[in-house]
């Protein structure tokens, strides 16, 4: 596993990470499989963990803190999210700071969170969603200075609405914030824009979230796919997102150098950016945890077939069926 700066904190994080959520809320999760996942990803040198209350409410953040336990001789470096007090995905233009994050609400769900995880403190807190029209309202920053000082949480962050990197600069430019987490994988190269020479300039820390667009960059989805009673997955991959997108992803398979998988493509196409700190997967499984992980010893891409890839670039708008 090679390791990166985790931008002004200090931290020297996994550039492959662990994001939690479908351990949290999708069907099919085990818990046992989940831990024994977790286990196995920092047997091989994974140290970054990604949660939020939202995932399962607090289900994935239970399984963050019985790992931590269970292996006190290694530094992990532990973040969730706060949920928004209305319980909306994405956040909307017309929702105000009181809508989704007044400072009692952000302190309830700080000690709800390290409640469900048994945890002294966060290394990172971030909310899970974010309008750029905040960063002017002081209230949230108060309270979190507040929470650092207790030591309850030692940086903060802000998690992007999907498919809006624009939504997040002002925030970033603030020095407010010590992370920024944003979907960033072969389809969605626009937070190269704008966001990360903000980041760059300011020493935020990176979180790339979404490596494989939802599963299409597995290569497994086909345009009969379909899931589970209650998956996530049946409202966002409805026919208008699930044809175009098998579509470019068998476009991809046609770039595939002989012994490679696209996830394998996926995540290494991120390593080739310096700007991100840690890449998040999404792992539920023994074999998906091994096969990701080894992208960071095959390091970043040849520059040829990175350059391919940045043809690939999927200009995309939110949608009702996007949340």
């Amino acid at each position: 596993m090679n390791y990166r700066q985790f931008g002004r904190t200090g931290w020297s994080v996994s550039e492959i990470g662990y994001g939690m959520w479908g351990m949290g809320g999708w069907s099919g999760s085990d818990d046992e499989e989940s831990f024994r996942s977790l286990q196995r990803a920092a047997d091989l040198g994974c140290n970054f963990f990604d949660t939020a209350w939202a995932y399962g409410d607090g289900r994935s953040e239970k399984l963050l803190g019985q790992l931590v336990r269970a292996n006190s001789e290694k530094r992990f470096y532990t973040a969730t999210k706060i949920p928004p007090k209305n319980l909306r995905w994405p956040s909307r233009r017309e929702f105000a700071l009181d809508d989704c994050f007044p400072p009692d609400h952000i302190e309830e769900y700080v000690h709800k969170s390290l409640k469900n995880a048994d945890l002294e403190s966060f290394d990172l807190i971030q909310f899970h969603t974010w309008e750029d029209a905040w960063s002017g309202d002081r209230r949230w920053i108060h309270k979190m200075e507040d929470l650092r000082r207790q030591g309850l949480v030692h940086a903060i962050g802000v998690s992007l609405n999907r498919w809006e990197p624009w939504n997040g600069v002002r925030a970033v430019q603030s020095d407010l914030i010590d992370a920024v987490q944003v979907i960033y994988n072969i389809f969605d190269q626009n937070p190269e824009d704008q966001l990360f020479p903000a980041c760059r300039e300011r020493n935020v820390a990176v979180i790339a979230r979404v490596p494989f667009d939802e599963g299409t960059l597995t290569g497994t989805l086909t345009p009969q796919s379909t899931w589970p009673k209650g998956d996530w997955r049946n409202t966002y991959f409805v026919a208008e997102n699930l044809i175009p997108s098998v579509k470019r992803a068998e476009a991809l398979k046609r770039l595939l150098p002989a012994g490679m998988t696209l996830p394998d493509m996926a995540l290494r196409f991120i390593l080739n950016n310096s700007t991100v700190s840690t890449i998040i997967p999404g792992m539920r499984k023994l074999a998906h945890v091994e096969t990701n992980l080894a992208a960071s010893a095959a390091g970043p891409l040849p520059v040829a077939l990175h350059t391919q890839l940045r043809h690939h670039r999927w200009d995309r708008q939110p949608k009702p069926w996007s949340d």
